[in-house]
């Protein structure tokens, strides 16, 4: 099997760092854009889409700045992948960016990459943020 690959994706975001990190650290803020349903124990998070269930460990949480995810699976491998939101502010320009990092099979690269940008899409539109 071969070694999955690291991208990261940014997207410019209306809307403060504070409000933005809400939906990317709680169960509550990523239930309404990344899952159907999400719960957490701790650091254990549970991911639920129509009838699947997907396990992640909350790896970093800093306030207002990045959120890094653990899937939870059977893979022997699976301590080397991650996922990453990282809210990025210019110091200048005040403008907020979501950094977006992940991992994803060299032939499914670029479906990782749209399902990135369908899923912030939809974050941007709980936001109000479009």
């Amino acid at each position: 099997m071969s070694a999955k690959i690291p991208f990261s994706i940014e997207f410019d975001f209306h809307a403060s760092p504070q409000l933005l990190f809400q939906y990317l650290s709680t169960p509550s803020g990523l239930s309404e854009w990344f899952a159907d349903n999400v719960n957490s124990r701790g650091e254990d998070f549970t991911f639920i889409w129509d009838d699947s269930e997907e396990y992640a460990k909350l790896l970093t949480k800093k306030a207002n700045e990045k959120v890094r995810f653990r899937w939870m699976n059977d893979e022997e491998d699976q301590d080397d992948y991650h996922f990453e939101f990282k809210i990025q502010v210019d110091e200048i320009t005040k403008d907020v960016s979501l950094i977006i990092s992940d991992f994803a099979d060299e032939d499914e690269l670029d479906e990782a990459k749209m399902l990135w940008e369908n899923l912030v899409g939809s974050l941007k539109q709980v936001l109000g943020a479009v």
